[in-house]
């Protein structure tokens, strides 16, 4: 029984966690057509997913390292 409760109290969890990162990035997805910090809400949208998806996690780190590439370009110019 208590197995069983910390199972469904785990599901629970991730389908909160899910919920919320998929309502920030899709709101972050909205503000490149919609005024605003579109730039800002799609990482953290793609960090809370992240902390319970690999895929979340893989693009976030690419999502960085694309950011970081762009930093050091615009310090060249």
């Amino acid at each position: 029984m208590t197995t069983f409760v910390l199972k469904t109290i785990k599901q629970a969890k991730k389908l909160i966690i899910s919920v919320i990162g998929f309502i920030v990035l899709l709101t972050g997805l909205a503000m490149i057509v919609l005024p605003g910090p579109a730039v800002v809400v799609i990482p953290i949208g793609l960090g809370i997913l992240a902390s319970e998806f690999i895929w979340a996690k893989k693009i976030l780190k690419r999502v960085k390292s694309n950011a970081s590439n762009m930093k050091e370009w615009i310090r060249k110019k």
